[in-house]
């Protein structure tokens, strides 16, 4: 929004982000007049409704969360993480967070917790409880220059695509697809993905249909290790994006997300040089 409003002569510069408390907001019962009929599924449920539709199996997702859970914390041993993150006082900031501990015997040992019999969706190959913030520096790219400031990533096109919100999780390929159709461009021109690790299911459908390595998606990790805190995790894919393109050499980049509802949005970059 911060970029469009720009490009729209409504201001040169912007703070965009956001905050979600979700250790201290209350999980309610579903209200009997939700729309259960039409279709809308609490998250956990309509992880396993992609986990089936798209045949993807339990160890699938292990495998992915562990993959996750190896690329954090080697990005936290580099000490990668201090340049995005802001350390809080009085509160705790070391690897427990991280979890450190025999991830393979745990996630083999974690049982379905949505479906219990027939279920692959797990507490260990899904993403935490977490509070969290982010706010990201949206500006005029002059104006940046003028102020003497480095710009790092171009914003060129965002997405907002709808699917059904019995599939959530895959939401964000028809944003990513709408994106790469507007601008003449193939998975294969994209460098770096990062895609919400709500559930572990959720990257895997969306590698799977978009034909994304692996080697390109959530290279330092995602939610399934650091969280999802709900109206930051948005931010905190672009700030994500933003340290990663200063490491390396990349020219697209692509943020996106799914949401309840079947709600997906993507945003493309093009790294400056």
């Amino acid at each position: 929004m911060a970029s469009y409003l720009i490009k729209a002569g409504a201001g040169t510069c912007y703070l965009a982000g956001g905050v979600e408390s979700t250790s201290t907001s209350p999980f309610e019962k579903r209200a009997r007049f939700s729309p259960d009929k039409i279709g809308d599924p609490d998250m956990g449920i309509a992880a396993e409704n992609v986990a089936q539709r798209y045949n993807i199996s339990k160890d699938q997702q292990d495998r992915y969360a562990l993959l996750s859970h190896k690329r954090s914390w080697e990005a936290f041993e580099k000490r990668w993480f201090e340049e995005e993150t802001l350390p809080l006082p009085n509160v705790m900031h070391d690897e427990a967070f991280m979890k450190k501990r025999n991830l393979t015997k745990l996630l083999q040992k974690a049982s379905p917790v949505f479906l219990k019999n027939e279920g692959t969706v797990t507490a260990a190959n899904s993403c935490g409880i977490n509070d969290g913030a982010c706010i990201a520096l949206v500006m005029e790219e002059q104006k940046a220059r003028a102020l003497g400031f480095q710009p790092v990533l171009r914003f060129i096109d965002a997405d907002i695509s709808g699917v059904s919100p019995l599939y959530p999780a895959i939401a964000p390929v028809s944003a990513i697809k709408n994106i790469l159709k507007r601008n003449s461009l193939t998975v294969d021109d994209i460098d770096l993905f990062e895609i919400n690790e709500a559930f572990a299911v959720k990257v895997v459908a969306c590698m799977q249909e978009l034909g994304i390595s692996e080697e390109k998606v959530n290279i330092r990790g995602g939610a399934l290790t650091l969280g999802h805190p709900y109206g930051a995790s948005g931010a905190i894919l672009a700030t994500r994006l933003f340290y990663e393109s200063k490491r390396r050499d990349v020219r697209y980049v692509i943020a996106a997300l799914g949401s309840g509802g079947g709600i997906g949005t993507a945003v493309l970059f093009e790294v400056i040089k």
